[in-house]
């Protein structure tokens, strides 16, 4: 996998001083007022230290662990995000399998937030180790940003890290709102029962389970069945054990499953005082949210480069996004607006959150147009497209690949299905093949390019160009 290296500047390293000052330092991000080498977002306090510092650590654990193949190494930097009444902190795990966002909200902190925006924060190994150490319920005072910015030119030793990051990294971010944005309340469990639930796990390294609500808690079943909740390497939670004993509810969300139903994610939300802790698990511990292909439809519609451009210019670092609002502000459907949404999610730039039930506003200083480019189902649909290979006749889609054809059939819900074996395999719930992105294209009027075009080398259509650059970061 293509990565991108990626230089993480700071002023100083993070620290947790003897006076009880967390002192979080940040890199590279972007603020209200557009790109900014060191911003600073919040000066205050933490509600409770205890609480607060085991959960950031949980944060940065997930970023540093890798769940499949552990053997690897995995080192990333946490994303902070200011959305002016919260602090959101999030990471991956190296294998992109595990998802998780800490979410200090109005009530669990009293300070000032000093600008909106999202950066990367240094947490090192002398940090977590501190981080580990604290105890007490004394409020935390915590910094993020470096103090008297202004004032200051730093032309000393700036702590840098060169850290791998790969494209998939940043397809999760698209993915995991994408997949779980239409998810629903499952279970919810109070904090012993919560406690006794997770630490009866089987230890299941690879293994899917599915739970079934009981009474006050959650019972193991036989087979997927409506109501049903997914879990696949319960190891994966592990970061919430060391949380259980701050009390707060467990609530659980996932999709309305069919009996039979294959694997699918699952979000854990753990409630703490004046925070809550997500963490988001892969459908099975070998596949990565970066590959699940939930974004590619809503990526290839015409418009939505051009709607994503809309929608960004509206946006300001809100903690809540209400589509409907937008849709008004931007005189678009409601349904081109939640493309457009999962279009800049591919960038980076919109979350979800299921405790509000909406998205929210954050940027990512990645390179989104080079992880579009590295697609390979949206660039293998293109070629298509370009070799002129999708015939359609009446409700049946023919392409033609080198030596042989598969047929796309569109439903009376206009729902695609394939003959190809991607599709026999994963029935969509893995994002279409790309003979439906090709087929689903060429339905809506892109060709690719003709003969006569190829001599100038000009599109047919300025719209063609919206599969290959599908992930463009809206400016």
């Amino acid at each position: 996998m293509t990565s991108t290296a990626q230089i993480y500047g700071y002023v100083r390293a993070s620290s947790l001083t003897p006076s009880g000052l967390l002192d979080l330092q940040t890199s590279g991000g972007t603020t209200t007022a557009g790109p900014t080498a060191h911003p600073r977002f919040f000066s205050g306090f933490l509600g409770e230290a205890e609480p607060a510092a085991a959960a950031l650590l949980g944060v940065a654990n997930i970023a540093q662990a890798r769940y499949w193949r552990p053997n690897l190494a995995a080192l990333r930097d946490p994303v902070v995000t200011c959305n002016g009444d919260r602090l959101r902190f999030e990471s991956f795990s190296g294998c992109c399998g595990v998802y998780a966002r800490l979410d200090v909200l109005d009530d669990g902190m009293d300070g000032t937030a000093l600008d909106r925006g999202t950066t990367n924060v240094d947490v090192n190994n002398d940090l977590r180790l501190a981080l580990a150490r604290v105890r007490g319920g004394d409020p935390l005072k915590l910094e993020v940003g470096p103090e008297g910015l202004e004032a200051t030119t730093f032309d000393g030793t700036v702590v840098e890290r060169k850290v791998p990051l790969p494209a998939r990294w940043l397809r999760g971010f698209a993915e995991v709102q994408a997949v779980t944005s239409g998810y629903d309340l499952r279970a919810e469990l109070g904090a012993a029962d919560a406690a006794r639930f997770l630490r009866g796990l089987p230890n299941a390294q690879r293994g899917v389970q599915w739970l079934v609500p009981a009474g006050r808690t959650l019972r193991l079943a036989a087979s997927p069945s409506p109501g049903a909740i997914c879990i696949a390497g319960p190891q994966r939670l592990k970061e919430l054990l060391p949380l259980l004993r701050f009390g707060g509810k467990l609530r659980v969300y996932g999709p309305n499953l069919a009996r039979g139903a294959n694997p699918v994610a699952s979000v854990w939300q753990l409630d703490l005082p004046g925070m809550r802790l997500v963490l988001t698990l892969s459908p099975e511990i070998t596949r990565g949210f970066s590959g699940e292909g939930a974004v590619l439809s809503a990526l290839a519609g015409d418009d939505v480069i051009d709607d994503a451009e809309t929608v960004s210019a509206l946006l300001a670092f809100d903690a809540r996004i209400e589509p409907d609002v937008l849709a008004e502000q931007a005189a678009l459907p409601v349904d081109r607006v939640r493309a457009a949404l999962t279009q800049l999610g591919t960038a980076g730039r919109v979350g979800y959150d299921h405790a509000d039930a909406a998205y929210f506003h954050r940027e990512l200083p990645y390179d989104a147009e080079r992880a579009a480019k590295q697609n390979p189902r949206l660039r293998a649909a293109r070629d298509l497209l370009d070799a002129d290979a999708v015939r359609w006749d009446g409700d049946i889609a023919t392409v033609t690949v080198e030596d042989h054809v598969q047929r796309v059939r569109s439903a009376a819900d206009g729902a695609l299905s394939c003959t190809c074996l991607w599709y026999a395999k994963y029935q969509g719930s893995r994002g279409p093949c790309k003979h439906i992105l090709a087929a689903d294209a060429h339905r809506r009027g892109e060709r690719g390019v003709t003969d006569a075009d190829s001599e100038t080398g000009r599109e047919t259509d300025s719209s063609t160009s919206a599969i290959e650059e599908t992930a463009v970061t809206a400016r």
